[in-house]
């Protein structure tokens, strides 16, 4: 075990009656079970293989505040800060480090759709069921947000119902000390159900964070998911994200992660297909510069036959920046006539950044349409030669063929709004400005 997990092993030892006393009863159901997978779990290292960018143990190291007696410790509240999307009415609530807040619009996504803290829910029942069920405790950050996990939050869209309104969830980082954040997300989309669910993270001042969150969707037979997630965060925030899915017959689901703003960030995406006719679309995109880290690791496990997943990740790296993709689609036996794409595009706009990359397929079956790709490379110098003769500067040049580069990924937004105000803040965000609202007070 390494020296990292095992101060966090011992901060739960010694804290056990609080952690359980602070939590909701369904997540105390498993705390013990998590406990004892970290204990033999060896966390990788920077180059353990040939595309491990990620050294998890480095990232754990440092002693976090964890805040076990689950006080509120936020200075903002839902009234002072915004995070709006133009012309897009959204059901609003907030998490301000691990404490769970609903704004004045919240509760109008629907008359039977819930958003709702673990520990106040009043859908217990569908908590116990789902809570861990996709999950898997293997994982040693999923292991890790188990075992100290005492909140939550719950979307819950019943059979047959759908969303009025896309509910917005926003994560704040807002603390006058270094903080881990154990946050933890259950989407639960039953049966003939649809919503649409964006996420947002966000910091505030220049204190060291560390973002340990474990999301698990639920799509049921024939729902339909949108999920989005933004991160503008500032450089002392690091990020790990683990995102665990799962398919049931004819289910249509779009995971889409996009990185503006970061510190260090490692984002892991697990999608279980495991009904026929499904329809998958995983997409990210990352814009780094200075010195920032951006990794993506994703797995699809096509489980059943008769689906299709498409995915596609873009990056450009500026200055000092690393960026890593490590992709797999699996297709298991007896899984004929799956249509499943994997794509990696980057753009390396420095000498001194770098892009890792390994996109990969594995197959055990016949009659399947599978591929892959992935590249590594600079703006075309001709195109930006020829947009010189016409006038336009390089500065503009190059920007504008960044643009272009992300359209795709852009494009593949279903809400028409969010798709416009991401076109937006993409722009800002290549021309060297924050990518963040005007009315954001965390900018201040």
């Amino acid at each position: 075990m390494n020296n990292s997990l095992k101060q966090y092993i011992e901060l739960y030892d010694s804290n056990l009656e609080a952690i359980n006393a602070h939590s909701a009863p369904q997540l105390n159901a498993l705390r013990q079970e998590a406990r004892k997978a970290l204990e033999g779990i060896t966390l990788p290292r920077k180059g353990s293989d040939d595309y491990e960018a990620t050294d998890l143990n480095a990232v754990l190291a440092p002693n976090y505040g964890v805040n076990i007696n689950h006080v509120d410790l936020s200075r903002e509240s839902t009234t002072k800060f915004r995070c709006e999307v133009p012309n897009l009415s959204t059901c609003l609530y907030y998490v301000f480090n691990d404490t769970f807040r609903p704004s004045s619009t919240a509760g109008k996504s629907g008359d039977k759709a819930s958003v709702e803290s673990f520990q106040t829910t009043t859908h217990k029942d569908v908590l116990e069921r789902y809570y861990g069920s996709v999950a898997k405790l293997n994982n040693p950050c999923t292991a890790l947000n188990t075992m100290l996990a005492q909140d939550g939050v719950l979307i819950y869209v019943p059979k047959g119902s759908c969303t009025t309104r896309p509910i917005q969830l926003i994560n704040v980082f807002d603390a006058n000390a270094q903080l881990m954040a154990v946050r933890r997300l259950l989407i639960v989309l039953e049966d003939d159900a649809q919503a649409q669910v964006l996420v947002c993270d966000h910091t505030k001042g220049d204190q060291q964070y560390l973002s340990l969150e474990t999301v698990e969707v639920i799509a049921g037979r024939n729902a339909h998911l949108d999920y989005y997630h933004m991160e503008e965060s500032g450089m002392g925030t690091t990020r790990l994200s683990q995102l665990w899915a799962r398919q049931d017959e004819g289910s249509n689901v779009l995971i889409d992660g996009i990185t503006l703003t970061n510190g260090y960030t490692r984002n892991d995406y697990h999608i279980d297909i495991d009904g026929a006719h499904c329809d998958t679309q995983l997409l990210g995109m990352a814009i780094a510069s200075q010195e920032q880290h951006i990794d993506n690791h994703t797995l699809i496990n096509h489980n059943a036959p008769r689906c299709q997943s498409n995915e596609m990740f873009k990056y450009v790296l500026n200055d000092k920046a690393i960026g890593a993709f490590a992709g797999k689609i699996l297709v298991k036996p007896n899984c004929p006539k799956i249509d499943a794409y994997q794509g990696n595009r980057n753009i390396v706009a420095s000498p001194t950044a770098r892009m890792y990359t390994k996109p990969q397929l594995e197959i055990y079956t016949d009659d399947v349409k599978c591929s892959h790709g992935s590249t590594v490379g600079q703006l075309d110098q001709e195109a930006l030669f020829y947009m010189q003769t016409r006038g336009i500067s390089l500065p503009v040049a190059q920007k504008l063929l960044m643009q272009a580069f992300m359209s795709d990924v852009i494009d593949g937004v279903r809400l028409d709004s969010l798709k416009e105000r991401l076109r937006h803040l993409v722009e800002m965000r290549l021309s060297g400005d924050e990518a963040m609202c005007n009315s954001c007070e965390l900018k201040k």
